[in-house]
């Protein structure tokens, strides 16, 4: 499915606030599009109607008095009313002159004297005719006076109907919009959550974070202002059309041709503008992939005096943006309102040739009203031309962004499982399992062993000999190409990654700490953990002794990963962390490597009573922490060299042996 489809899918979950916003902004452009048909009545009819035929008749309230008689239009006159001598009112110039009677045929007017001369196509004709004043003038447009404030108090009306409808249609359309955009992004932030652990590996949490924040705002835009604005430039253009076809079917058809030029326009803009919107979403994407590493690789870039350096290479990032910026900046330069105002240029053109020669002569097939309104419709025209030309850059960007978020969406997931099971004992059997994050290139290679309920397991080897795939495995943040690991004699790749988890704790080597306060890190704010529970897994791990000097105690606040706490400190809470939520089986990634020998001891203390009634796996480079280990598994390039307890692999002098010696720091000795 494309792009455009699923962005339509995603509108449609809203589509009843969209439909009565569409709604609203149909009356409300009815209502707006009116108002030239008024003012064309207005001055047709009345303004510009003195000139229309009048006759004599007996005194009312539609009358005027002029010469001791009373004269009164023929619009006004009753079906059976009669009529007496027929009069008419001309104006020559700036002059109007009152003519007993009527003329035989209009030409070009002129005045001389009292005689008004008219000549044209059939010759000329003289007439006799009174100068009016302007105080005649005057009463002979009253009757017009209550007609013209009666219009005009219509054309006010629609205007503020126009205003109240159009302000809930946009409100709605936007309401809508955010709403789509709040549903999107819960649906791609939950998609993260459902990723399996290697696609983090393979992308930066910097373009991550792009899809989620600048990608989906600029889809937002779509919704907001893109659409909003194409919805509300279709309905007025239909709307200007059909109201043009009404006056005239010629013009109409002249500007309709606005409609292939514009859909040509788009289809040549969108050809290149997409080009330049993909590697700008892309260059996006990097250079908040660059802030994002730059921020967390702080401490190293400043002290090996690389600022200047990641300067530098942000600056070659950021010009490369720069440069399709402007590109697509031009593009939109060179169009948007350029292109408008030609187009206008073009349509007046048009009208001028079609009707200026018709309309500079008193023999005009077209009123002074109907000429108002057209140009008023034309210059309508272009209002929502423009709102879609200038529209077509952020669409182009929007659709860039949908697709890179919907790449995301489409990643294959794991829906994340709330079935629960009831807590496994912890027995664990890894069955000659071998894996390897590339394919055919195996970190763990036959891996056999079986460890027992309550007991403590340790994994030793060099950096790299795969003692954190091991756990990698048993957490199920990936699964092994061969082999298969069980629990309690169910195999791990049978229940789901999260009702496995459930019975699980671990402490990773570097500890992540959230926002929020030292209890809460160690809750996560599950509701099923009481605060008993919080403070008495920090005391089981003797943090009330080193947290006791804190003005709030356990509610010290916490920033981000706990910048402002030491490493001791933050690997306490991580500890406690685990711990209340008891599992059944604990995993401790090298979790003492960053603390001190005081904190340390505080642990190893507590480490006797918490490993009861729970399998306990340990991966540590320092082995004195490891002596009482019931089991310890050394692993060289993948494989388990030699298995045993301590004593056991003492006496054996091996591997084990040797690396025990040169941590006490002396030499091996000779076997």
């Amino acid at each position: 499915m494309n792009k455009g489809k699923r962005l339509f899918q995603y509108a449609l979950m809203y589509k009843k606030i969209i439909i009565a916003a569409l709604l609203m902004l149909t009356v409300a452009v009815a209502a707006d599009l009116t108002g030239p048909f008024v003012a064309k009545r207005m001055i047709d009819e009345h303004i510009l109607g003195i000139e229309s035929k009048w006759f004599e008749t007996k005194k009312d309230k539609m009358s005027v008095a002029y010469d001791s008689h009373y004269y009164k239009r023929e619009k006004y006159f009753e079906q059976n009313e009669p009529k007496g001598k027929e009069a008419q009112i001309l104006q020559v110039g700036r002059k109007f002159v009152f003519l007993e009677g009527s003329i035989d045929f209009d030409g070009k007017r002129k005045l001389e004297g009292t005689t008004l001369v008219i000549e044209g196509k059939e010759g000329r004709a003289d007439y006799n005719v009174d100068v009016l004043t302007g105080e005649t003038l005057l009463a002979f447009t009253k009757p017009e006076i209550s007609k013209i404030i009666t219009l005009l108090s219509l054309y006010f009306g629609l205007l503020v109907v126009a205003a109240f409808f159009q302000f809930w249609q946009k409100y709605l359309l936007q309401k809508s919009a955010n709403r789509i955009i709040q549903k999107m992004r819960e649906d791609v932030f939950g998609q993260i959550q459902r990723l399996p652990i290697q696609y983090f590996d393979n992308l930066p949490a910097g373009k991550v974070v792009a899809r989620v924040t600048n990608d989906t705002e600029a889809i937002r835009e779509l919704y907001v202002t893109v659409l909003s604005t194409f919805f509300t430039s279709a309905i007025y253009l239909s709307g200007i059309y059909i109201a043009l076809f009404i006056l005239n079917a010629r013009i109409a058809m002249i500007c309709l041709l606005l409609i292939p030029i514009l859909v040509i326009w788009m289809l040549v803009y969108r050809k290149f503008a997409s080009k330049y919107n993909h590697v700008i979403r892309s260059k996006i994407s990097d250079i908040n992939a660059m802030v994002n590493e730059s921020i967390q690789g702080m401490t190293i870039i400043q002290a090996f005096k690389r600022e200047k350096r990641t300067e530098h290479e942000f600056a070659n990032l950021n010009q490369e943006h720069f440069t399709y910026q402007n590109k697509l900046l031009r593009l939109n330069s060179l169009t948007s309102h350029n292109l408008v105002n030609v187009l206008r240029n073009i349509v007046f053109v048009a009208f001028i040739w079609y009707f200026g020669a018709q309309a500079l002569t008193p023999t005009s097939v077209i009123s002074l009203g109907m000429l108002y309104a057209i140009v008023d419709y034309i210059n309508r025209i272009f209002q929502p031309v423009q709102g879609i030309v200038n529209q077509l850059a952020n669409l182009e960007q929007a659709l860039v962004a949908g697709e890179r978020v919907f790449q995301l969406l489409d990643e294959p997931g794991i829906d994340v499982s709330e079935k629960e099971i009831p807590r496994y004992k912890g027995n664990v059997k890894f069955d000659h399992v071998s894996f390897g994050y590339k394919e055919g290139e195996y970190v763990l290679k036959d891996i056999d062993f079986e460890t027992k309920h309550g007991e403590t397991v340790a994994l030793v080897g060099h950096t790299g000999s795969g003692k954190s795939s091991i756990m990698n495995l048993l957490f199920r943040f990936y699964d092994s190409q061969k082999g298969k690991i069980v629990i309690d004699g169910m195999d791990i790749t049978e229940m789901s990654r999260q009702t496995l988890r459930r019975h699980m704790g671990i402490v990773l080597q570097d500890p992540f700490l959230f926002t929020g306060t030292i209890a809460s890190n160690v809750s996560l704010d599950d509701p099923s953990i009481t605060r008993e529970q919080v403070e008495k897994a920090l005391k089981d791990v003797g943090a009330d002794k080193v947290f006791k000097h804190l003005e709030k105690g356990f509610d010290e606040p916490v920033i981000e990963k706990g910048s402002t706490l030491s490493s001791g400190q933050r690997q306490l809470i991580s500890f406690a962390r685990a711990l209340a939520f008891n599992p059944a089986i604990l995993i401790l990634d090298e979790a003492t490597s960053s603390i001190d020998t005081e904190t340390e001891s505080l642990i190893q203390e507590a480490m006797d009573v918490l490993k009861k009634g729970r399998t306990t796996f340990i991966i540590a480079h320092r082995l004195s922490t490891i002596r009482h280990a019931d089991q310890i598994l050394v692993l060289d390039r993948g494989k388990i060299v030699e298995q045993g307890n301590h004593d056991e692999l003492m006496e054996k002098k091996g591997k084990y042996y040797q690396m025990y010696q040169l941590q006490l720091g002396g030499a091996p000795l000779a076997g």
